[in-house]
């Protein structure tokens, strides 16, 4: 079983390995969704990018659920095109889509206009159409960051907002963290807000330091991930394993 403590908003369950910590959260994930099919007839699922999810993907993508009924939505994207190396949609749908959960519909971020900014507007319609999710799946970067709540990036502001748009732009600073993709769309605090779990999934010591200091004192610009971790009304579950 995982080791628990309390956080500013929410539990932190420490996991004994990877593999124990995808079977805990594939077991929550699928409870979730089946709750949310019986209640409604559908579920909205938000997931991210990065290495650390892709092992509970591949195990949820094997599930028995009705994936047709289930809708999955990108937290965030970079700008580039799916088939693109550092898509977040490529490797969604090489490691979630498979098997079963092929047959769900899936919702991108990324469209075919120049630039995020320039797409904002249309793709807000698309995304708060959908509704709040029922499970979203977030990690966090050494700098503090999650979703695409860069420190300091032009768009900050408005991924922040505790309330407005479902999707903000964002422009990062260039850093060792973004590499070259500097320009992405993210779902926003004000969206994941809504969600009926928030789970932050997290690997490696340098990880569980950025968490602490974090849990710290500091401006949230310095580190977003703030905005969730000192939200106390956000159902948050924060789950780590070196």
């Amino acid at each position: 079983m995982p080791s628990s403590t309390e956080t500013l908003s929410g539990q932190l369950h420490t996991h004994a390995d990877m593999a124990a910590m995808t079977a805990e959260l594939a077991t929550c994930v699928i409870a979730d969704l089946e709750a949310a099919l019986a209640s409604r007839g559908e579920a909205l699922l938000a997931v991210s990018g990065g290495s650390t999810p892709a092992g509970l993907y591949q195990a949820l993508s094997q599930a028995g659920l009705d994936w047709a009924r289930i809708t999955v939505v990108l937290v965030d994207e970079r700008w580039v095109a799916p088939d693109a190396p550092g898509s977040n949609e490529g490797f969604v749908r090489e490691t979630l889509l498979q098997g079963p959960a092929s047959t769900a519909r899936f919702v991108g971020l990324k469209t075919l206009a120049a630039s995020p900014f320039d797409a904002v507007a249309a793709l807000e319609l698309d995304i708060a159409a959908l509704g709040p999710p029922d499970v979203a799946i977030l990690g966090m970067g050494a700098d503090g960051h999650t979703a695409s709540w860069f420190p300091h990036a032009r768009g900050l502001e408005e991924a922040l907002a505790p309330d407005g748009a479902a999707v903000a732009a964002i422009e990062a600073r260039p850093s060792a963290v973004t590499g070259d993709h500097l320009q992405r769309m993210t779902l926003t605090r004000a969206a994941l807000a809504r969600a009926s779990r928030l789970i932050l999934m997290m690997r490696g010591e340098d990880k569980r330091d950025a968490l602490d200091a974090a849990l710290g004192a500091g401006d949230v610009s310095d580190m977003p991930v703030r905005a969730l971790l000192r939200d106390t009304g956000l159902p948050l579950d924060i789950h780590w394993t070196a």
